[in-house]
């Protein structure tokens, strides 16, 4: 793998959210693109429309209780897509010029639908987020700042936290149910930090099946959750330090949109724009960096 000692320093991981976490444990070469190189990807059809079903599902608590139902939802989706045209306009590239109303519309439909599919999973007439989109960010007392965005956050009279997140895809079998629960057990570490309070519960709502996956939360599931997180942040470090980003081959690279430039398939990564360092000799003992070195 490509590497250089005169390149000037680049952008050097400073916090970890549940996606770029998600991409070092999948292959720690797709971390390095997407955080060091930060090399373009096209946007995907599904990913889009789920961040079309986002929207559309913050935005309907921002009308009274009773309006919230299914048709108010679905007149939701063009405006909000249009929203989302007028941020990105590349989103515009996903359908083919020969057939781009047929498909646009059949696309939104598909929208629709998983809209409507989540009435039959909550009742939005008898909720009222505390908070909708939310960025949470806390520094922990080892220096690793943890980030991300929380669908949505209910609060009970009671005083219970619920985290809630909107999937668009299915549900996973059971044997995957807890990498499914990452993100969630992420983001319940970060509440916890930051109110001192343990959510009594994480919700996914799977939109594309139908199914709603609950998991309750206690202090033990969310320090070993933080273990993991050092672990992963150390070997994250060390990886930056020496330049040395494996690329690990699983199904999901026939979905990555980097295979011209992994050595998986034949690529040549770029030129590292970092500064490296050699690996640590056996006389170094864990040649491992603090925090405050990324």
């Amino acid at each position: 793998m490509s590497t250089s000692q005169e390149s000037p320093a680049g952008p050097r991981p400073m916090s970890l959210s549940p996606s770029r976490a998600s991409d070092f444990m999948q292959c720690p070469l797709l971390y390095r693109f997407r955080v060091i190189d930060r090399l373009p990807e096209k946007p995907s059809a599904a990913a889009t429309r789920g961040t079309l079903v986002h929207a559309v599902l913050e935005r309907l608590f921002d009308a009274p209780a009773a309006e919230r139902t299914p048709p108010k939802a679905k007149a939701l989706v063009p405006g909000q897509w249009d929203r989302l045209l007028t941020a990105r306009p590349e989103l515009g590239e996903l359908f083919t010029d020969d057939e781009r109303g047929e498909q646009l519309a059949r696309w939104l439909t598909e929208a629709e639908s998983l809209v409507e599919r989540w009435f039959s999973l909550e009742d939005p007439t008898r909720l009222e987020p505390a908070e909708r989109e939310m960025f949470v960010e806390t520094e922990l007392e080892s220096g690793l700042r943890l980030r991300g965005v929380i669908d949505r956050v209910d609060i009970a009279p009671t005083g219970e936290v619920r985290i809630v997140d909107y999937k668009t895809g299915k549900a996973p079998r059971p044997e995957y149910s807890e990498g499914a629960l990452f993100q969630m057990t992420f983001y319940a570490l970060v509440i916890w930090r930051l109110k001192k309070v343990v959510p009594s519960r994480l919700q996914l709502v799977y939109l594309g099946s139908g199914e709603v996956m609950t998991y309750d939360p206690v202090p033990a599931d969310l320090e070993r959750v933080e273990r993991k997180l050092m672990a992963l942040w150390e070997a994250i470090q060390r990886a930056t330090e020496t330049g040395d980003w494996r690329p690990r081959p699983t199904k999901l690279c026939g979905w990555c949109d980097h295979q011209a430039v992994c050595p998986e398939f034949g690529g040549t990564p770029p030129v590292y724009p970092l500064r490296v360092s050699p690996a640590p000799s056996s006389e170094d003992g864990q040649g491992r960096m603090g925090p405050d070195q990324v």
